[in-house]
């Protein structure tokens, strides 16, 4: 008897896997046959799921997204999660160097981006007011301020393997909250 067969989220959810690891590894220009070996389906499975690379890029960000949002969820209550979401996004872009310099090269006028970006600053807008209130950071950054501290851990992408990336956004996140914490 054969196992039931996965569901359309199911593989959607393996795909995004496949090409986050493939992203990572190879380089977000890496071809998409290599998704296709990596999460074990047929291309067209691959192609029903995302029309083209945009599709899988902007998957992505939206799961990134969710994760981020998830982590705010759990950490509702904590005073210390707006620094906690700050080292969630540095252990990421160590992670996904080549992600993250994909995003930071895209068109920035692009409605998904832009709308992606402010969603980000929602996530951590209540964390950061909770942390000004409780006496743990000296101000509430505007959007374009935390932009700016994104941009600021993605410093990391110099390093050259992921050991170095891990390193420099760790020293990049501890040089910020230097800057930010009261």
């Amino acid at each position: 008897m054969s196992s039931p067969r996965p569901s359309s989220a199911e593989r959607r959810a393996q795909l995004l896997d496949a090409a986050d690891a493939i992203f990572a590894e190879h380089g977000v220009t890496a071809p998409l046959d290599l998704i296709v070996e990596r999460a074990q389906v047929g291309r067209a499975t691959l192609y029903r799921q995302f029309p083209d690379r945009r599709a899988i890029m902007l998957a992505l960000l939206e799961r990134s997204l969710e994760k981020t949002t998830a982590a705010a969820v759990h950490w509702r209550e904590d005073d210390e999660a707006f620094f906690k979401l700050l080292n969630l996004v540095a252990e990421r872009i160590a992670y996904s160097a080549t992600l993250v310099d994909y995003w930071r090269t895209v068109d920035q006028g692009d409605d998904e981006i832009r709308h992606a970006r402010h969603r980000m600053w929602q996530v951590f807008e209540e964390p950061m007011k909770r942390a000004v209130d409780k006496g743990l950071c000296k101000q509430v950054l505007s959007s374009k301020e935390l932009s700016l501290v994104f941009g600021m851990l993605g410093g990391a992408l110099r390093g050259e393997t992921p050991a170095q990336r891990k390193q420099l956004a760790r020293r990049a996140l501890q040089i910020i909250l230097d800057g930010i914490k009261a």
